[in-house]
């Protein structure tokens, strides 16, 4: 968080040690403070085009959208009360789901695919709610601008910027995470900048007001997706620079002051607390015994259940038996019956005695849909190489002596019994000696995209090779309550934020799907098709404003030229007034330097992520480059222009300047607006499209 500043006179940003100021006349900092002249209309203007342009043919088309299909879909979940895995934390599709239901909609449209038709369903409420959202970005943009730079030409260029994105409105106009995440991180840099302006007034009301606020725009960010992150790291940042500059003030003491359908995913404690899920109030039998039919669960996260269904592995993958696998979630394919290893006997026979399966013990697992049994040999497993493959074989539960597994408790003496649920268990090989496990690696197509199972051959204890066994169904045994599972808050919490971070870092591509790389995003090589793919679909295409993204690419390297420049003049004391030195360093170094540092954060760290990546994920940063450009280059003219004399004609150029920028962005919008707001007919590439001549960029797919 901002910290808070001391009372000492002549601590304002543009004061220097030493400097006297005219009698009479205001501080320097209570100038740099004035906010211009005609800001609250230039505000009302800027919002008025913004909520103008985001709810512009809002409801076009009636029609599911992109991730629309996924985020609708899970605010319908929220609404019907029903528990689901997704990577993301959940606030942003909570208000999603909120603001569906208060606009009547009943949760019922199932959301399937792109192209499904809302008839008559009211998806409006959460098409506008997001598009609230996003419109909020332009004057939260406008005014941080303004607080950093204290120029309403450099604060109006940063929202005409922001106004006539098309990426910016597109993103916008759907139900998605984007302009909720945007809406947050936006207001905490404003909140964030607002509370440093009141540095000289701590523990005032509008230094308390700022400072909430920025703590709620940064719980806000997070708790919609972990990229909120990177503004976390922004905040304190700044923070730790506040501080840094406060010890040198030496009026302050040092003293501290005192003032549903992703159950599958989670273990099996986990599973017991959400109502409706299988193991929720349930009573099953609490040792393991022959005969019993059970499922095994990974105990990696997200490391699903032990699988097998009627598909074989193909040619060239290992012996062409059926596969093993571990799969994400409840299905009749995940139940294995435990037999002996020596005998076929029907051991849930109610004239046999039960025989309880105790630490040490040889057995034989056979799936109980397709009679087969859990197999392994030294052929090398799919995906990891020096790990044997894992199958189903034999007919009957007729096998061979490579379905022999040797079952252990982590923990246990040779002979004690096994707890269903609360033990954990390897099972090693009996031929080879390798441990089952699952490698976390999703499979191809023909394994249906679930995970791995291997048996590895290098004996380490780690969660991949751990399960515990969760359903349990044998008539002859008694149940007990699985209430002494009962996980704490703070492990509930643990948990499903862990397995949202695995999840998240392990998407991959769906068929067809236009992934990019990070260096693609600024210099906007490639967009996302939102809408529509032929000639007769209505189509909506992602894609920045080619003058606005270009702008912002161009005017990073130029501000980096500008802040070398000013920090070389200030340190080697050119003649300038107190007035212009001051302006360099607020405006140049720290209002700029922080806006360079929030892209720099929101951008970089996707160089190193794993998971597959989109180019929507750049529009945060994109938000930080606008800013960026609105200072630098009013920054810029207002150097050239006061060499000019006289100062009607310094004024003339200055503003001649950003308008021509600002009516530069307005023409482009104007040329490219249908790839937001919808196009139908000819493809870019056909002479007779509308489009034809915009395709400035082969990559273009519009």
């Amino acid at each position: 968080m901002p910290a808070a500043g001391g009372g000492r006179a002549g601590s304002g940003p543009l004061r220097q040690r030493g400097a006297r100021r005219p009698q009479g006349a205001p501080p320097v900092s209570a100038l740099a403070s004035r906010a211009p002249a005609g800001w609250r209309a230039a505000l009302g203007l800027v919002t008025l085009l913004s909520f103008a342009s985001r709810f512009h043919r809002l409801p076009e088309p009636p029609h599911v959208c992109w991730d629309e299909t996924h985020f609708g879909k899970m605010g319908s979940y929220y609404i019907n009360r029903t528990f689901f895995f997704d990577v993301h934390p959940p606030l942003g599709k909570m208000l999603i789901g909120l603001a569906g239901y208060l606009s009547g909609y009943d949760g019922t449209f199932p959301f399937q695919k792109p192209g499904d038709r809302y008839e008559q369903h009211n998806y409006m409420g959460m098409r506008g709610f997001c598009a609230f959202l996003g419109s909020c970005l332009v004057p939260f943009a406008y005014l941080t601008v303004l607080e950093l730079s204290k120029s309403l030409p450099a604060a109006l260029l940063t929202a005409f910027i922001l106004i006539f994105d098309t990426g910016c409105i597109t993103l916008s106009q759907y139900i998605l995470l984007d302009p909720i995440l945007m809406f947050f991180l936006m207001g905490a840099v404003l909140s964030m900048v607002k509370c440093n302006s009141c540095a000289d007034r701590p523990f005032s009301a509008s230094w308390w007001l700022w400072l909430s606020l920025t703590g709620v725009n940064l719980a806000g960010a997070m708790g919609v997706k972990f990229v909120g992150l990177f503004v976390v790291l922004l905040v304190g940042l700044n923070t730790i620079y506040n501080l840094w500059d406060l010890l040198g003030n030496l009026s302050l003491s040092l003293v501290i002051k005192t003032i549903g359908p992703g159950d599958g995913f989670f273990s099996s404690a986990f599973q017991s607390q959400l109502i409706g899920n299988n193991l929720h109030n349930v009573s099953i039998p609490e040792h393991l015994a022959y005969g019993s039919v059970v499922t095994m669960k990974n105990l990696r996260m997200a490391g699903g259940y032990l699988h097998s269904h009627w598909h074989l592995y193909p040619e060239g993958v290992g012996a062409r038996q059926q596969q093993v696998t571990a799969y994400l979630h409840k299905d009749l394919n995940n139940l294995w019956i435990i037999k002996k290893h020596d005998s076929d006997t029907d051991l849930l026979d109610s004239s046999s005695p039960v025989e309880f399966v105790r630490h040490g013990d040889i057995i034989r697992l056979e799936h109980k849909e397709t009679s087969r049994n859990l197999h392994s040999h030294q052929h090398e497993a799919p995906l990891t190489r020096k790990h044997f493959q894992v199958t189903g074989y034999g007919i009957n539960g007729t096998g061979d002596s490579n379905d022999f597994w040797r079952i252990e408790v982590v923990g246990r003496r040779a002979g004690k019994l096994i707890k269903v649920l609360r033990s954990k268990i390897r099972l090693t090989h009996v031929a080879t000696g390798c441990i089952l496990g699952s490698s976390g690696k999703t499979l191809p197509k023909w394994g249906w995209e679930q995970v791995e199972v291997t048996c590895t051959p290098y004996v380490k204890e780690t969660p991949n090779s751990l399960w515990n066994f969760e359903d349990h169904i044998n008539p002859k045994l008694p149940n007990i309550s699985l209430d002494v599972l009962k996980p704490s808050f703070v492990e509930i919490l643990l948990e499903s934020h862990m397995v949202m971070i695995r999840g998240n870092s392990g998407l991959k591509p769906k068929d067809n799907e236009v992934t990019s790389k990070p260096w693609h995003w600024p210099i906007n090589y490639q967009g996302l098709r939102f809408s529509g793919v032929n000639e007769t679909d209505y189509r909506v295409y992602l894609l920045g404003n080619p003058v606005v993204w270009w702008l912002n690419l161009f005017t990073i390297g130029l501000y980096l030229l500008i802040a070398i420049s000013t920090a070389v003049v200030l340190k080697r004391g050119v003649q300038l007034t107190s007035e212009h030195k001051g302006e360099l360093s607020r405006v140049v170094l720290r209002g700029g330097g922080q806006v360079a540092l929030g892209w720099l954060l929101h951008y970089l760290p996707f160089f190193m992520m794993g998971r597959v990546l989109y180019f929507h994920h750049y529009f945060p940063a994109m938000l930080f480059s606008s800013m960026l450009t609105g200072i630098t280059w009013d920054t810029l003219l207002k150097f050239f222009s006061q060499f000019l004399s006289p100062s009607t004609t310094a004024r003339r150029v200055y503003g001649g300047g950003i308008l021509t920028l600002i009516l530069l962005i307005t023409y482009s919008f104007y040329l490219f607006h249908p790839l937001s707001y919808g196009m139908i007919g000819p493809m870019a590439s056909d002479p007779s499209s509308p489009m034809a001549g915009l395709r400035w960029m082969d990559s273009w797919e519009f």
